[in-house]
């Protein structure tokens, strides 16, 4: 049985339990259970801090987990990433008050207040920057006006708590992070539990495509195939039928969601007419 690690609350709980939903994952239906099992797919579901994920895969007690890429890097934890999942998005910068520092260069010397302690040191050692860090759980604005700090580095996304506490961002992002699937470093393919594994990265890469394309079907004379076609190209090719009416034909393809509204106009523009689209739940490709 495959076991997995998926955490428990947070910003990545949420999302992660409505993509195993959706790939056809039995989930918990209480926020307190901590482990459930999934007979039918045979997976085994532990809930944990989001935190302590990248240990208990790397120690071998689970064979994958659900994680943020933040939190596997700041672990240490000798666990890889095989599936990034685009969801919990976040990008880490550093930030102090105005005129403070332009760039990393200007850190030496100086002190870095953070939450992720492995992230930032790892990212100044690798800029051969001689700077102290100093480790806070939370909140790590105020860490500058009450003097633990002259810089922070932590999460940015709108920067709007950032300017309340007279602060501003500067040099280039630390890193960028997301939801992604880990396993240890050194899980081999020939493991027992690598058909579940390779399985489970299917059904969530279907969940992604899932999301990001719609079906798309419409009706268009024969003399517009051509034009009709090269905007729905689909992924191998579109399947195209012939109507009662002589002349017409139906076309169904998948296409990107973000640009089916644009799609819809232009093939309306060349006489294509019954243009619907439908969602996709669950693909393979």
């Amino acid at each position: 049985m495959l076991r997995i690690a998926v955490p428990n609350k947070g910003s990545l709980s949420g999302p992660a339990g409505e993509m195993l939903h959706e790939a056809g994952y039995l989930q918990r239906r209480e926020s307190k259970e901590l482990r459930i099992v999934d007979p039918e797919n045979e997976v085994e579901f532990f809930y944990l801090r989001p935190r302590d994920i990248a240990i208990y895969v790397s120690s071998g007690r689970l064979d994958i987990g659900i994680t943020g890429r933040d939190l596997l890097i700041d672990s240490g934890a000798d666990a890889e990433e095989i599936l990034p999942l685009g969801f919990a998005r976040s990008t880490f910068r550093f930030a102090a008050k105005p005129g403070t520092a332009a760039g990393i260069a200007d850190l030496k010397g100086r002190t870095v207040a953070t939450s992720y302690e492995g992230i930032v040191a790892g990212h100044l050692a690798d800029h051969g920057i001689d700077a102290s860090v100093v480790h806070l759980d939370g909140a790590v604005e105020t860490a500058i006006e009450l003097g633990v700090a002259e810089v922070i580095a932590d999460v940015v996304e709108t920067g709007t708590s950032l300017r309340n506490a007279g602060l501003e961002v500067f040099g280039e992002p630390i890193m960028k992070s997301e939801a992604v699937v880990i396993r240890r470093v050194d899980a081999g393919t020939a493991s027992e539990s690598e058909p579940k594994v390779q399985q489970f990265l299917r059904r969530l890469q279907g969940v992604l495509v899932a999301r990001t394309y719609v079906m798309m079907d419409y009706d268009c004379r024969v003399e517009q195939l051509e034009k009709a076609v090269a905007l729905t190209p689909g992924l191998e090719s579109p399947t195209v039928s012939p109507l009662h009416n002589e002349g017409w034909v139906a076309v169904r393809a998948m296409v990107p969601a973000k640009e089916a509204q644009r799609i819809m106009d232009d093939l309306y523009d060349i006489g294509a007419r019954a243009i619907l689209t439908t969602a996709i739940h669950a693909c393979r490709l």
